[in-house]
């Protein structure tokens, strides 16, 4: 009977034993899922953020790209305007001192035009940087930004900036706008123009007659934030709606009419800026 007995014992010793180390081992075993899981889903966000930083310095070569193919059309241009020049002077016997004279003010404005592009390039991609670092990986996913021939382009989507169907700001475009006035007050020598776009849905309530006034109205909304809430010089900003007719793609699907309803803020170098250039434009004899 003392033998049953501490048999039975020693089963039950060994079984414990066994269950002890297998919960152990299970309590191990979860732990290590859940780091793992953790660590997959920091590689995946980091791998979405490289991504986007990916996408936009795509585009932003693509932006130099195009801008020095249009130098290089300026430069032939001037080429060409140069070498007729040359044939006019041998056909009129033109001294060869006043063609030098015009030569070098040839060269002199051709310097002058790319410096100044020069200055007005780098200012946008530290401008545009500035910003995309600025904003977080959930404010990336609803705003856009682009350099397109010299101008900056921040594109914002309709539902983080309004209350649906309806002009007025919502709480959670606070930050975002915030951000972006910073940059514009840091950047005192650019102009802004905040642009409304809707879908081609047809909308019709009271002080909203159609999608030209709500376009209008989102615009000028943002206009007035940015001037009352964060400091905007209001002579800086000027409002303007398109309404339906400047669509990103096709209102045929719902995600094509989400793209179209967006607010842009275009960022661009003051005008009086160029027409200084115009007057230093060298005068044609």
């Amino acid at each position: 009977m003392k033998k049953n007995v501490l048999v039975v014992s020693l089963l039950a010793g060994c079984l414990l034993a066994t269950s002890c180390v297998s919960k152990k081992e299970l309590e191990n075993c979860q732990l290590e899922n859940k780091e793992l899981s953790n660590s997959y889903q920091s590689t995946k966000d980091e791998l979405s953020a490289k991504k986007e930083e990916l996408a936009a310095s795509k585009a932003r070569v693509s932006s130099l790209e195009e801008q020095l193919e249009q130098q290089k059309s300026a430069y032939a241009a001037l080429q060409t305007s140069l070498d007729k020049s040359l044939t006019n002077a041998s056909q009129n016997n033109i001294s060869i001192d006043k063609l030098v004279d015009q030569i070098n003010e040839s060269n002199q404005y051709i310097r002058h035009l790319v410096e100044v592009k020069s200055k007005s390039d780098s200012l946008n991609l530290i401008l545009t940087n500035n910003l995309t670092r600025s904003l977080s990986k959930e404010e990336l996913k609803e705003v856009d930004v682009q350099v397109l021939k010299g101008v900056v382009y921040i594109s914002l989507a309709d539902n983080m900036l309004y209350k649906s169907g309806s002009y007025e700001i919502n709480d959670r475009a606070a930050e975002t706008l915030s951000k972006i006035a910073k940059i514009i007050k840091d950047y005192s020598d650019y102009d802004v123009l905040i642009e409304g776009n809707t879908d081609n849905v047809p909308i019709s309530r009271e002080n909203i007659r159609n999608n030209w006034d709500l376009s209008c109205l989102r615009a000028s909304s943002v206009v007035q934030a940015l001037q009352n809430q964060y400091g905007v010089d209001p002579k800086r900003l000027t409002a303007g709606g398109r309404g339906e007719y400047n669509p990103l793609t096709s209102n045929t699907t719902e995600s094509g009419k989400q793209r179209n309803r967006r607010t842009q803020i275009i960022i661009t170098p003051k005008l009086d800026q160029f027409m200084d250039l115009i007057d230093k434009a060298p005068d044609a004899e």
